[in-house]
């Protein structure tokens, strides 16, 4: 559902969807969101398979994710979206998620940038899109999300990965919802098992491609139950991603 300024999509959280406690998994949140955003594209006719015929589409450069608390097995939720700025070439898309109740559980805030695929590398948004996407000056979170994130250099915890196809996106590019998933697999059990991610501050450096070794760094920071992360090319100085996450106990 489209208003003047912000977008609404409803979801009903599936069975797949949820880890061994019954609730969605962070990675579901992140592809909720995702889904949203491509669902507000299409609305206004440029859906993310028109824009990938022209060889252009949306890349996630910096994020946040908080949530206070993760939907059930088969909760309704409704995740609001709408643009609050655009620049020449980039936009922040900021996004509420609510419960039944109209609760806010959750919120996020990114960062794109409209990207040649061909080509690597950002050019002018579509005046077509931007005449269509209204801006709304509300914040979903009031950050900074173009502060630099220190990469990790004295991990506490390594897990190494191999980039698949399915790894990948339509832009040729790890998914998103990838990078987020070896930043958990990094994370001590203990915290997996009896926290969960409270918030994710990301910032996406370089790509990494199809048959590319990864390594997900992380480190334990002094604040209880807070991590550094660095995902990054094996073999190389090649810095994919940084982060910083916060557990909660369930």
């Amino acid at each position: 559902m489209i208003f003047d300024s912000y977008f609404d999509r409803q979801f009903e959280l599936r069975y797949f969807e949820m880890n061994n406690k019954g609730l969605a998994r962070p990675t579901t949140i992140l592809a909720l969101l995702e889904e949203t955003a491509a669902d507000h594209s299409h609305f206004i006719g440029n859906s993310l398979f028109d824009l990938l015929e022209k060889n252009v589409g949306w890349v996630l450069v910096s994020g946040v994710l908080q949530m206070n608390r993760y939907p059930s097995y088969k909760e309704k939720i409704t995740i609001r979206t709408w643009l609050s700025h655009y620049s020449f070439i980039k936009g922040y898309r900021e996004n509420i998620i609510y419960d039944e109740n109209n609760n806010i559980i959750g919120s996020a805030k990114g960062l794109w940038v409209f990207f040649d695929i061909d080509k690597r590398k950002p050019i002018p948004i579509f005046n077509e899109i931007k005449e269509k996407w209204s801006l709304l000056n509300k914040y979903a979170i009031n950050r900074n999300i173009k502060k630099k994130i220190i990469a990790v250099e004295s991990p506490q915890h390594v897990k190494q990965f191999r980039v698949n196809r399915y790894d990948t996106d339509s832009n040729k590019h790890v998914n998103n919802i990838r990078y987020l998933q070896w930043v958990i697999e990094s994370i001590p059990e203990e915290i997996t098992d009896n926290y969960f991610l409270h918030e994710i501050d990301g910032r996406f450096i370089a790509e990494a491609k199809f048959g590319d070794t990864i390594l997900s760094l992380t480190q334990e920071l002094e604040t209880k139950n807070s991590f550094a992360h660095t995902i990054k090319i094996k073999g190389s100085d090649t810095i994919c991603a940084t982060a910083k996450t916060i557990w909660k106990p369930y």
